[in-house]
């Protein structure tokens, strides 16, 4: 299991709308990341920045990364909520937008 963190900031007169969506996402979008093979995933918020935790359980993550970018309907979810996002390109998915983070310290 891989670990990731995320960062991204979203523009501040589309964070309510972020948050709504991400309080009923489409069913078929949860299940597409079950099907890549990510676990745990949370969204947190502070002041216009939005973090991002998974954990990832398979074996090729670039793999299942680009399984979920053809999915007709991740593209569809992503067309929505990309534009939220400061600097944000619809046409990636998000990925110009998230920024990777790096891992400091972990317990279990």
């Amino acid at each position: 299991m891989k670990r990731f963190g995320w960062v991204a900031q979203i523009k501040p007169d589309q964070y309510a709308e972020y948050k709504r969506l991400h309080a009923d996402v489409w069913p078929d979008v949860l299940e597409m990341i079950t099907a890549c093979n990510l676990r745990n995933y949370s969204i947190y918020h502070k002041d216009g920045q939005l973090f991002t935790y998974v954990e990832y359980v398979g074996e090729d993550f670039q793999a299942d990364m680009a399984k979920m970018a053809a999915d007709p309907t991740t593209q569809q979810w992503w067309a929505l909520v990309t534009p939220m996002f400061k600097d944000a390109d619809a046409e990636t998915g998000g990925d110009e937008v998230w920024v990777d983070m790096e891992e400091i310290f972990h317990l279990d």
